[in-house]
């Protein structure tokens, strides 16, 4: 910002005495009223009454005149604003991305947080530099010229997709009565994209759920009409529909599981748990669960523990939950390459549990998106296979309430792993064997 120059106006010895005259009056009845009780000799308050006078007649008394000179043009910018240095300071503070304009629109002052909104903004700018949106251009000179208060919300595309409101406030002098010539304009800007992108999710979230129960929903009504209908007496029809009905209603069933799991676990998102778990028993517990499931499968799930005993903070159930999900999409999806290897490992002071599959992979561009609720590779295989689309988003979010990474590396036809590190308490002094079971 370039130098203040504090001047003040010029002003006749009328104007000044004019605008004093009531304080003048004042005095002079008081000192008048003091003479005739004999409380003060007639000269002493005479000369009192001429210093009064002479203050008075002083011009200090004005509001300055600020004049911020223009830091590209050189051309000064006046703003009667009355505590300008303090109203620069105000704009500096504020928590939200601002600016202060004159009525041209020139930059006066810009805080540190507008640069993240526009980096391009300097003092002495045109404002039309900085925020190349069209509306809210018009929003400021529609501001200057009627007085009133704008707001206008806007997205951005570039160099990222996000979502902003503008608040245009003109500033007048004196009481802001309409006819008052607009000096300033102040502009905040407020980040709306976290905001936008959480309604999103939800408008996704319940159009995906509505659409994954819609579907087995349909399935049973139709089979329940048939059977009503046609298929009364068909006992194989019967029997072969009522096996597709109970297949939909455990698939119905496990979304909701799966949902309810997913508000619980967003819901104790911000609490890390407390609690000490035993991680290689968890491990183990799930590796025991499953291996009937994988022989069925024709999966063999082989398990390796390079690092002993090992201790976490968590909560159980969830972790459990969290390497369930994960041992059971490599099975699904990866099973065709006939084992499933979940290991233990050390990476600096925290631990790394691995879940690999020997399957066709996954492609680069849908690895992002994996743990998206409802997201699916293939959508047909995953309903095949009994998935939810949920499975990931939940491993997800028990990964993050631990306050944990979550890892995926694959490549197209070499499989894929998934890792999870947290932190944890290692016990070396009861190391166990490294061991592989089915």
């Amino acid at each position: 910002m370039a130098p203040v120059e504090t001047t003040y106006p010029e002003e006749t010895l009328r104007q000044r005495l004019a605008g004093a005259r009531w304080i003048l009056a004042v005095a002079a009845a008081g000192l008048a009223a003091t003479v005739w009780a004999d409380m003060l000799a007639p000269l002493p308050a005479a000369a009192i009454g001429l210093a009064i006078l002479a203050a008075a007649a002083l011009p200090a008394s004005r509001r300055p005149l600020v004049v911020i000179a223009s830091a590209r043009r050189g051309e000064p910018s006046p703003v009667r604003l009355g505590v300008e240095e303090r109203l620069t300071a105000l704009v500096r503070a504020l928590p939200e991305a601002a600016l202060l304009l004159d009525p041209r629109g020139t930059v006066l002052v810009a805080n540190a947080r507008a640069t993240g909104i526009a980096a391009s903004v300097r003092v002495g700018d045109p404002v039309s530099f900085a925020v190349r949106v069209p509306e809210v251009l018009e929003a400021i000179r529609a501001a200057t010229r009627d007085g009133v208060p704008h707001r206008i919300e806007f997205a951005e595309r570039v160099p990222i997709d996000r979502w902003l409101r503008a608040d245009i406030v003109p500033i007048r002098s004196g009481d802001g009565r309409e006819g008052k010539a607009t000096e300033a304009l102040l502009v905040s800007f407020v980040d709306l994209t976290q905001q936008r992108r959480v309604e999103q999710m939800r408008v996704d979230f319940i159009a995906n759920a509505s659409h994954e129960l819609r579907t087995p929903l349909a399935s049973l009504s139709g089979f329940i009409e048939t059977l009503q209908g046609p298929a009364r007496n068909d006992a194989h029809a019967r029997e072969r529909f009522l096996k597709i009905m109970g297949e939909q209603a455990r698939r119905m069933s496990r979304l909701i599981d799966d949902l309810l799991s997913l508000s619980r676990i967003e819901l104790n998102a911000h609490v890390m748990p407390e609690a000490a778990v035993d991680l290689v028993a968890v491990v183990g517990h799930v590796r025991d669960t499953l291996s009937p499931l994988g022989r069925e499968r024709g999966v063999e799930i082989g398990f390796a523990n390079a690092v002993g005993p090992v201790t976490v903070r968590g909560d159980r159930d969830e972790l459990i939950r969290l390497f369930e999900n994960l041992v059971e999409n490599a099975m699904k999806y990866g099973g065709s390459g006939g084992r499933v290897e979940i290991s233990i490992g050390r990476a600096e002071n925290d631990v790394v549990v691995g879940v690999r599959d020997f399957g066709p992979g996954i492609a680069p561009e849908h690895v992002p998106r994996l743990t998206e609720r409802f997201y699916r590779v293939d959508t047909a295989h995953s309903r095949e296979q009994g998935g939810t689309g949920l499975g990931l988003a939940i491993v997800k979010h028990i990964v993050a309430r631990h306050r944990g990474r979550l890892g995926i590396e694959s490549t197209p036809g070499e499989g894929a792993t998934f890792s999870v590190r947290l932190s944890g308490q290692f016990h070396q002094d009861e190391k166990n064997d490294v061991g592989t079971a089915a």
